[in-house]
């Protein structure tokens, strides 16, 4: 089963100003999409509000029968993408959904929010 990232595409930063073509929600999703091209096992998704608005910019990675993660405090670059894809391509290799920190990619390190168990079968 692949690992799904799902991008927050409302996420606004602190500074983000209304007028701005796009939000840094979509921002993050529009290089989050183009790094997961072509990656086994990894699949993207857009959600409006993923309620992290605090800590913009925001996205969730979930696989069937395996720990979940919701990360934050990203800036919408293109560093920030990769190492979310990069985490996600190792979550869909594990048999649990549980990376080991020393394998973790240094763009994620400090942003995860919240992991939670798969759900029973």
């Amino acid at each position: 089963m692949p690992t799904t990232i799902t991008i927050c595409d409302t996420c606004k930063r602190d500074g983000w100003t209304a007028g701005t073509e796009l939000s840094d929600g979509e921002a993050l999703a529009a290089l989050v999409e183009a790094a997961a091209q072509g990656i086994d096992g990894v699949q993207t998704r857009r959600h409006s509000c993923l309620m992290g608005c605090s800590g913009a910019c925001n996205i969730a990675l979930q696989a069937p029968g395996k720990m979940a993660y919701t990360l934050g405090r990203f800036d919408p670059t293109a560093e920030a993408a990769q190492g979310i894809v990069d985490y996600a391509r190792m979550h869909a290799q594990t048999d649990t959904g549980v990376v080991p920190f020393r394998q973790w990619p240094p763009a994620i390190k400090g942003h995860f929010v919240t992991r939670h168990p798969p759900l029973p079968a």
